[in-house]
């Protein structure tokens, strides 16, 4: 049956008989393909434009059987024919405020933890549930996020995350007790939550051999976020205190609400929910932008089809048939719309990524932020084991000093404090750097899995050399931040080209979960389990970090150079 569908389309091609997507014929008023293929074999996938995706298929069998008319192309050519421009230029610049909104919230935990400490002589259980609250508050909404933009959009839901994200953030600063202040941090973390969206939209529009630097050179403005939030908190923190932090600390979300309009709906998302006007008139947008020539066309939707000679695109997402019987699809259809996402992510082709991946994002996140978290402690404890003449991992809690300020059994950060922070933070800008430049030689599977390994030893290392003074401790602590920053950034690169489009949000939001899940547990490592034995913390930190290097070298696809699907 497709072999016949597959000679009418060649048919139709070759006489030159396909309407442009400019032309009436192509799609009706309510966003339904009027191709006969799709007339004849309706019934089986549906509307498209309601989310039914076998029309596409059916309507690409010609594709799925290696025949694909001259006179045709993907959002993917598209964007790669337009190549890297203005408009990419522009979409850097906004989605990096949401990444630097996302930093800068991050960071903060680890600078007023202290200070509230003191002011409300919190124990040492309460200090990390606040910082817990928030990422349990990201791992809540990372599947609603995800389910919210494959449904409505990524540019829909990053504004309306953005207006939640600068309302709880500037409530926070009014927090009249812990109680208020953990439940407002929660809803922040709830807005956050999108924040790895904008990662999906951007990596949609970048070019295929851009797309690997561009995702991580998305860092820079995480990186940039956090110095700002450092040197913000140096400024204010021993004059206004920390209320004034947190307001100040919305600016980067309120500009970002404000510029949001600016941005595109995913060509893709609107492609294959059958909005192939609006899909063309982004591409046409990008074009413009980028001073290059529009692909003339058809455009049709890959995602039912394999983009990639070989068996690793085949193991993404699932193939339309390229000949055999109706049976196999209506199994299709019925797999594609009656399934949940969650259910898709472990399907036969997509469980053993799927696994691996959210381990990975785990480590990455409970490794980092525990790097975050830890360096004030660890550095205040550098500075004590230098005034006794010891060595910091001698030290039973190697940080539980006390300032002469507080009784609370508490230590509020000095301006040395801040200054050495600074410069492990400025450790992710080198850390982009170097994965950069690997992750285009080696692959993302192997950078993910070296940076893993290298983050162990030095966190080891740490663990059995004598260390005696801040410097040292600083510097050691600027090799592990750059490298643990740089294997997250790998993961961010890597989770978006190896699922599918109608995948895509959902397993960005679903691995974002597992990662604030790892966020929600180190809490309790760098701040209290490091009071009572550094050794013991430390080294829980390296075993995570090897196992999630076996994890990377197990992944069954290599992303390098491959189109998404």
């Amino acid at each position: 049956m497709l072999g016949k569908l597959n000679q009418r389309l060649k048919r139709k091609s070759e006489s030159g008989q396909y309407n442009d997507l400019d032309g009436e014929s192509s799609i009706t008023n309510d966003g339904r393909s009027t191709s006969p293929f799709s007339n004849s074999f309706g019934f089986l996938g549906g509307d498209s434009g309601n989310g039914g995706l076998l029309g596409s298929a059916i309507e690409m069998s010609a594709a799925g059987a290696g025949v694909v008319p001259d006179d045709t192309f993907t959002v993917d050519q598209a964007v790669n024919a337009t190549g890297f421009g203005r408009f990419q230029v522009k979409l850097s610049l906004i989605t990096g405020l949401s990444w630097m909104a996302d930093s800068m919230e991050m960071m903060i935990l680890s600078i007023i933890s202290p200070a509230l400490k003191c002011d409300w002589r919190l124990p040492d259980w309460k200090q990390a549930l606040i910082t817990t609250g928030v990422f349990l508050g990201m791992m809540m909404s990372a599947v609603f996020w995800g389910q919210l933009s494959d449904k409505y959009g990524r540019k829909k839901a990053l504004a309306l995350s953005a207006v939640l994200l600068s309302i709880f953030g500037l409530l926070s600063s009014f927090s009249p007790t812990f109680f208020w202040i953990l439940l407002l941090r929660l809803l922040v973390g709830f807005a956050i939550g999108c924040t790895p969206q904008s990662v999906t939209l951007y990596a949609e529009f970048l070019p295929v051999q851009q797309r690997g630097k561009c995702v991580v050179l998305l860092d820079s403005f995480w990186a940039l976020g956090a110095c700002f939030e450092v040197l913000l908190a140096l400024i204010i923190m021993p004059t206004l205190g920390w209320r004034w932090l947190l307001a100040l600390s919305t600016i980067p979300v309120f500009v970002f609400t404000l510029v949001c309009a600016w941005l595109p709906e995913s060509a893709r998302f609107l492609a294959a929910n059958g909005r192939t006007e609006e899909a063309l008139a982004v591409l046409r947008r990008i074009a413009e932008e980028n001073g290059k020539p529009m692909l003339a066309g058809r455009l049709i939707v890959d995602d039912l089809t394999s983009n990639d000679s070989g068996t690793s695109g085949s193991a993404v997402s699932p193939s339309v048939p390229g000949n055999g019987d109706m049976n196999s699809l209506v199994s299709l259809s019925s797999d594609l719309r009656w399934k949940s996402p969650l259910q898709r992510l472990l399907s036969p082709e997509l469980k053993l990524t799927s696994l691996l991946l959210w381990f990975i994002w785990l480590a990455c996140a409970f490794c980092y932020y525990g790097m975050v978290l830890m360096s004030t402690e660890l550095l205040a404890g550098a500075g004590l084991a230098e005034e006794e003449g010891d060595c910091l991992n001698r030290n039973r809690g190697g940080n539980s000093t006390s300032h002469e300020d507080c009784s609370a059994g508490c230590r509020v950060l000095t301006s040395a404090d801040y200054t050495d922070l600074l410069w492990t933070t400025l450790a992710e800008f080198p850390g982009i750097v170097v994965t950069l430049v690997v992750i285009e030689f080696l692959g993302r599977k192997k950078t993910m899995a070296l940076e893993f390994f290298i983050f162990s030893l030095t966190v080891f290392l740490i663990m059995i050399v004598c260390i005696s003074n801040r410097s040292m401790l600083t510097f050691m602590l600027f090799l592990a931040r750059g490298i643990i920053s740089g294997v997250f950034q790998a993961a961010y690169v890597y989770t978006p080209e190896v699922y599918p489009t109608y995948l895509r949000s959902v397993g960005i939001g679903v691995c974002s979960g597992m990662a604030r899940l790892g966020a929600m547990v180190t809490p309790f490592v760098a701040q209290v389990l490091v009071q009572d034995s550094l050794n013991v913390a430390i080294g829980l930190y390296g075993s995570v970090s090897l196992l999630a290097m076996v994890a990377s070298l197990c992944l069954p696809i290599e992303t390098k150079g491959r189109a998404m699907s």
